[in-house]
C-alpha cells in the first residue's frame, strides 16, 4: 500500500487510524523494507536512506494519535522475493524454495559475500537510526516467516561453512549482530524487538531448542521484547497450516512455545498467530506472556479490543481456505487479509466472509498495478540499480573459508 515513492500516503495512514483508535496498546508496521532492491512484493514500504521523512513522520503521529507505541517493523526478505521485482536476491546460501511449481515464481538466490553480510547489518541500524528520527517509539527486527535473517537461523537454507553458518551461534551472528548494532546506534530510550520463529516446522530446520538458545542470546543485548511465530513460505504454520500443523495449538498457534521460554527467559514475550478470541488473548496472558499480538483479526475487525469491551464473547474473523492446493490456499487467506487492509484504506467497510476466487483476482490485479509502479521508481534510480545489480553478484574468497571466529562486528 506504499505510494509510487514507496512511502506511506494517505490510503495507509486511513488504515492505521482505525487501528490507532481501536483500542491497541501498540502498534507494529506491516515490515518496512530497509533496502529497495530487496522487497518482499510490490507496494512495499522502504524506508529512505536519506532524505526528508516527512511521510514516516505523519505515519508515526497517526499510531500514536490514539496513545498506543509506534514501532516499525524492519525486514530484508532474503530469497523470498518475487520474480516479478528481480530475477536474483541475496541469501545466505544459493538454496531455492521449494514450493513445487510455484518455486520459478521467486528469485534465484546468490549466496552473500561476507561485505554483503555486514552492508546488510548496517542497513538494518540507519534504518532503525531513520525511524527514531521520524518519531517511531521502536523497531521490531524481523527474523521470522522465512525472511533473510531467519534464512541465516535455519540449517535448510543456511549451508555455509564459514562463520555465518555450521553452529547456532554462527547462524544467529547476523541476527545477534544486527540488534547489537540497532541498540548501539539508537540507545536505550528506545523500543529494539526481535520477531523470531519458534521453529521452521520443517523436518531438519530451526527448531524450539533452536529458538531458546536464540533468546538466551538476545538476553546479554538488552532486547525489550521477544515476538514468537513460526514458519515460512514452504511451510506457512503462521497461518495455522504446514508440515507439522498437529505441532500447533488451535487458538493461539505458537502458545506452548511461548509458554515454555516465558518461563526462563527475562525478556518479555509475545506471541501472534491464530488470536480471535478475548478468552484465547486472556489464556496467552494467563500462561506467562506479556504481549498479545494479533494481525489478521485486527484487519477484518480493526476496533476488536473496543468491541470485546462490548461484547466479551464476540468472535474475531479468522480468514481461511480449504482448496487442496496449500501453497495456492495460503495465498488465498493474503489476499483475503490483504483485501481487507485496502477496503480500510479506502475508508470502506470491511467484509467478514469474502470469497476466495475474488479476493485472489483482486489482490493479482493490485500486485500488477503496484509491480508497475516499483519498476517506473527502479528505472528513475538507474544509477543506484546498477550499484544494486554490482552488489548482487559480487563475491568475497572468505565467504567459502571454514572458520568459528567471531564476527569484525562483534
Amino acid at each position: 500500500m506504499a505510494d509510487a515513492n514507496l512511502q506511506p500516503d494517505h490510503s495507509l495512514l486511513s488504515l492505521y487510524r482505525y487501528w490507532a483508535h481501536g483500542g491497541v496498546g501498540m502498534i507494529i508496521t506491516g515490515n518496512v523494507m530497509v533496502d529497495y532492491h530487496a522487497m518482499t512484493g510490490p507496494g512495499s514500504v522502504v524506508i529512505p536512506a536519506n532524505g526528508n521523512l516527512q511521510a514516516f513522520e505523519k505515519w508515526a503521529g497517526v499510531i500514536k494519535s490514539g496513545g498506543a507505541k509506534a514501532i516499525m517493523q524492519l525486514n530484508h526478505p532474503g530469497r523470498q522475493m518475487p520474480r516479478e521485482i528481480a530475477d536474483r536476491a541475496w541469501a545466505p546460501s544459493a538454496v531455492p524454495l521449494n514450493l513445487g511449481r510455484y518455486s520459478k515464481r521467486f528469485a534465484e538466490p546468490v549466496a552473500m559475500s561476507c561485505d554483503q553480510i555486514h552492508q546488510v547489518t548496517h542497513r538494518f541500524a540507519h534504518a532503525a537510526k531513520r525511524a527514531k528520527m521520524a518519531g517511531f517509539d521502536g523497531v521490531q527486527i524481523h527474523a521470522a516467516h522465512g525472511y533473510l535473517l531467519s534464512q541465516f537461523l535455519s540449517p535448510l537454507s543456511n549451508q555455509r561453512q564459514d562463520e555465518w553458518g555450521g553452529s547456532l551461534i554462527n547462524r544467529a551472528r547476523l541476527l545477534l549482530n544486527v540488534a547489537c548494532q540497532v541498540r548501539a546506534t539508537c540507545g536505550n530510550d528506545f523500543v529494539v524487538m526481535i520477531k523470531l520463529n519458534s521453529g521452521d516446522f520443517q523436518r531438519g530446520g530451526f527448531t524450539p531448542q533452536d529458538a531458546a538458545e536464540v533468546v538466551t542470546a538476545l538476553e546479554r543485548l538488552n532486547i525489550d521484547a521477544i515476538e514468537l511465530s513460526g514458519g515460512n513460505y514452504e511451510s506457512p504454520a503462521m497461518q495455522g497450516r504446514g508440515e507439522h500443523k498437529a505441532e500447533l495449538s488451535d487458538d493461539a498457534y505458537f502458545l506452548s512455545f511461548a509458554k515454555a521460554i516465558s518461563e526462563t527467559s527475562r525478556i518479555p514475550v509475545m506471541t501472534t498467530g491464530g488470536i480471535s478470541l478475548k478468552t484465547t488473548a486472556e489464556k496467552v496472558v494467563q500462561d506467562g506472556c506479556a504481549l498479545v499480538g494479533m494481525a489478521s483479526a485486527l484487519a477484518f475487525t480493526p476496533y476488536l479490543p473496543l468491541k470485546w469491551q462490548q461484547k466479551p464473547d464476540y468472535k474475531g474473523v479468522r480468514p481461511s481456505c480449504n482448496w487442496s492446493d496449500k501453497t495456492l490456499a495460503a495465498l488465498v487467506i493474503m489476499a483475503k487479509v490483504r483485501r481487507q487492509l485496502r477496503r480500510l484504506g479506502n475508508d470502506l467497510t470491511t467484509m467478514r466472509h469474502p470469497t476466495s476466487i475474488w479476493s485472489l483476482v483482486l489482490d493479482t490485479l493490485h500486485r500488477r498495478k503496484m509491480t508497475r509502479l516499483y519498476h517506473r521508481f527502479m528505472h528513475s534510480h538507474a544509477d543506484d540499480n546498477l550499484m544494486g545489480m554490482k552488489h548482487v553478484t559480487t563475491r568475497c574468497a572468505s565467504s567459502h573459508a571454514v572458520s568459528d571466529a567471531p564476527s569484525r562486528d562483534l
